[in-house]
């Protein structure tokens, strides 16, 4: 069985023959007309006109037989049997790119070709293109594997996915999900008022979530920046500046370890709303996730995993506390971190890191969050979990939080946003005595916040979520939910082979 290197030296070979042949093997310009599924669903329609097509696409394989040859084309997911005749083929036209004939065998699977031709159905039914001219798109050096072969290498499907996509359809096809996923979003936030608009990537001061952030350096100003870990801050002193109903899509980058459920880089969304409450925030949300998933999966039923889940209808709401009443016999608001340590010891949990209540409250309430299918809203979080919201008027001992669980995880976040400045810059101030003390993760004091809160910001609704949202519907991990997943760099034997003189480490 050939190698790798010999397989491209033979094909650098064909690649010589074409340019003394006189052809161009990379032309800039295409004539495409019809792509495949056009040709699909109006075959009927094109083989009654005899309509002259020009299709373009990879060759998938070839076979020849004497003076007849057969030619499977592909685009997108899509293939198509191109029949050749040597008698019906024009005459090579080096200088345009044609091809004859007996040039077929300068061509390979992985080239893209274009060909002139018109339908025709076989005596034995077989469908089919005709084809009148072949003209060469592209050469390609490297062979993609067949579906024989497969490509099912984890690690090399990661680091070569524009191969992965082009042999394995269910991976084409999760990405057009992707795409469908945030058009959806956009879709739905712009058909109720709210207004797109993309903020910094590079933050003097970085806030909105517990992160640690990467840093980086502008030459211009001389001066350290930091790649935003959300877009919550930026967002809010929009609605300071009075739009009522403001988001943003787009990367964010948080400096933590690769998990099934976390990438460091990734997209996520953030809204924010002027005049809204966390009431009028979990019904808006309900119903945008009913209208993005099922725009995406075209179904509010989902299978995952050992969850049944159906999104329809009205979401159950989970009082926090309440749960662990119910599960552990704790009340959260009266109990000693004693307690709270008796209660993860007998239910078999980590206990040796729990360094205080808040921590060890939440790992008892992600014990149950694990079994809940859902969908139900989480709400009425205790004020020392989530020490930055804003505290429920009727119960201050809560925050205005809502998160929703599905199949074991909370797949977003909203809050009553604070904007009280006072209070603020208090919280920013135990934050940045955290970080000081030595958490990398604790907000920094942003002073320039706090003074547009004190210009005035109205009371608002904000809520998050990021790709991982679709990637727990579409039942992926994180890597294998993005198009390029960041790898450690290395470069593969044969292509050091390849490139010698490189010295490629």
């Amino acid at each position: 069985m050939a190698t790798l290197k010999e397989l491209r030296d033979e094909r650098l070979r064909k690649l010589e023959d074409l340019k003394e042949l006189g052809v161009n093997p990379y032309p800039a310009e295409s004539r495409i007309n019809t792509d495949i599924a056009e040709l699909i669903e109006n075959y009927s329609k094109f083989e009654k006109n005899k309509q002259q097509l020009v299709v373009a696409g990879r060759i998938k394989n070839i076979r020849k037989f004497g003076k007849i040859a057969f030619i499977v084309l592909k685009d997108k997911t899509l293939q198509f049997q191109l029949f050749l005749n040597s008698e019906r083929i024009g005459d090579p036209d080096y200088s345009n790119n044609l091809l004859g004939f007996k040039d077929l065998n300068l061509l390979d699977s992985g080239d893209f070709i274009e060909v002139v031709g018109f339908i025709q159905t076989s005596k034995t039914g077989e469908k089919s293109l005709t084809v009148e001219s072949l003209k060469l798109l592209s050469k390609s050096l490297r062979p993609l594997p067949s579906d024989q072969d497969g490509f099912t290498n984890k690690e090399e499907r990661l680091r070569r996915r524009y191969v992965d996509i082009n042999v394995n359809t269910d991976v084409y096809e999760r990405f057009v999900r992707r795409s469908k996923f945030w058009q959806a979003t956009r879709d739905y936030l712009n058909k109720h008022g709210f207004i797109e608009i993309n903020t910094p990537v590079l933050e003097h001061t970085t806030g909105g979530a517990d992160a640690n952030p990467f840093v980086t350096h502008m030459d211009a100003l001389d001066q350290d920046f930091y790649l935003r870990i959300s877009h919550e801050l930026p967002l809010k002193r929009l609605i300071g500046a009075g739009y009522d109903r403001v988001y943003d899509i787009g990367p964010r980058f948080r400096n933590e370890n690769y998990t099934d459920e976390h990438l460091p880089e990734h997209v996520a969304m953030e809204w924010y709303a002027a005049y809204w409450d966390w009431n009028k925030g979990m019904e808006f949300m309900t119903k945008m996730y009913q209208y993005v998933l099922k725009d995406t999966f075209g179904t509010l039923k989902f299978e995952l995993g050992d969850f049944k889940i159906d999104l329809s209808g009205e979401w159950p709401k989970w009082d926090y506390a309440e749960v662990i009443q119910k599960h552990y016999g704790l009340d959260v608001f009266d109990c000693s971190l004693a307690e709270v340590k008796a209660a993860l010891k007998k239910h078999k949990l980590e206990v040796e890191q729990t360094e205080n209540k808040a921590r060890g409250i939440d790992k008892l309430w992600k014990n149950i969050r694990k079994d809940v299918a859902g969908p139900v809203w989480l709400i009425n979080t205790p004020l020392f979990i989530s020490p930055l919201a804003k505290a429920n008027p009727d119960n201050p001992n809560t925050v205005q939080r809502f998160q929703p669980v599905i199949a074991g995880s909370e797949v977003g976040n909203g809050f009553s946003e604070l904007n009280d400045p006072i209070e603020q810059l208090d919280r920013f101030k135990e934050q940045q005595a955290m970080r000081d003390s030595g958490d990398d993760e604790a907000m920094m004091l942003d002073i320039d916040f706090v003074e547009m809160l004190e210009y005035g910001m109205p009371p608002a609704c904000g809520w998050g979520f990021s790709e991982r949202v679709f990637w727990i519907f579409e039942g992926v991990s994180a890597r294998e939910g993005v198009p390029f997943p960041q790898l450690r760099s290395e470069v593969d034997n044969v292509t050091k082979t390849i490139y010698p003189d490189l010295k490629l480490k």
